[in-house]
């Protein structure tokens, strides 16, 4: 069965999009979705078994041709611009851009060190800021395009994740201010902000941060984890032409969390067993839970 995408066939054929963090969960998914509607992926990552093994994956499904490896380490400048020519020396051109590479760990504000909040910092703001400016001044610029960050759920704050929550707001303002400089040229730049989405990255997370995380579902209107496929939807929408008058704006995929407040009472305790009124969509046929739920806590995390 292959990928079942809401979008028609073909959409994005002859286009050329890079995918950072295209080896594991949301970019793996987005990935094989823009592939399946005809676009040229290319994807990003630190890891080159893990983007062979999306390469294989989406080669099987009879799309040849369709996907190339870019081995980057994003927070570093020089392979960045190294990463963005050799995509235009593969394909000429880049339509577009998911900066979906990402990561943070779970600790107290007063806790965290310096190296610490800088590394996060730089994965998460620099990082995607290098991307960004190296694919409009390379291509964009002249030939217009469409770039889609990928923030967090920050809006109220982000208790004992603060410096994810400063570099991902920082990454939403640069998103304000791109959107800005970069419209006349024919570059639209916008955003999707995950809630809790289940995918392999649950469980790269501490124990202490995992026994969290399985805490999430009844604290939210939606009652449940969202999913891969559910995120790439989302991105896949601000990449498509009829998202074409829409720039400096953010789609929240997180089940209404920042809606939550505190004179919010849940249908089930918050300790309790959730609703199932909200359905997943389940456009991702290659998906699967994360251990975190099937398995439980692990004392080693996965990386």
């Amino acid at each position: 069965m292959p990928y079942q995408s809401v979008y028609r066939p073909g959409l994005f054929e002859g286009q050329v999009i890079i995918i950072t963090g295209g080896g594991s969960g949301i970019g793996r998914c987005t990935a094989h979705e823009l592939a399946s509607l005809g676009a040229t992926v290319a994807i990003v990552g630190r890891d080159e078994d893990k983007l062979a093994k999306v390469r294989e994956e989406i080669e099987a499904e009879g799309i040849h041709g369709k996907v190339s490896l870019h081995i980057c380490d994003i927070r570093k400048e020089e392979q960045v611009i190294a990463m963005v020519d050799g995509v235009l020396a593969a394909h000429g051109r880049i339509d577009g851009l998911v900066n979906n590479a990402g990561g943070q760990y779970r600790q107290p504000l007063k806790e965290i060190s310096s190296k610490g909040f800088e590394a996060v910092v730089r994965l998460n703001l620099f990082g995607g800021f290098m991307v960004m400016r190296e694919v409009y001044n390379r291509w964009m610029e002249k030939n217009g395009g469409s770039i889609v960050n990928i923030i967090a759920d920050i809006w109220n704050g982000w208790a004992n994740y603060a410096h994810s929550g400063a570099s991902r707001g920082g990454m939403w303002t640069l998103s304000e201010s791109a959107a800005s400089e970069w419209a006349p040229a024919g570059v639209r730049v916008n955003c999707v902000a995950p809630g809790g989405i289940e995918s392999s990255g649950f469980d790269t997370y501490e124990p202490d941060a995992q026994k969290e995380i399985l805490k999430f579902p009844p604290t939210i209107p939606a009652q449940r984890y969202g999913n891969v496929a559910e995120m790439s939807g989302a991105i896949v929408y601000l990449l498509s032409p009829v998202a074409s008058f829409i720039t400096g704006s953010c789609i929240r995929v997180d089940g209404g969390a920042p809606n939550a407040r505190n004179c919010w009472n849940p249908p089930s305790p918050r300790t309790g067993t959730p609703s199932d009124k909200s359905q997943p969509f389940g456009g991702f046929h290659l998906d699967a839970k994360p251990k975190l739920l099937t398995e439980g806590i692990t004392k080693k995390p996965t990386r």
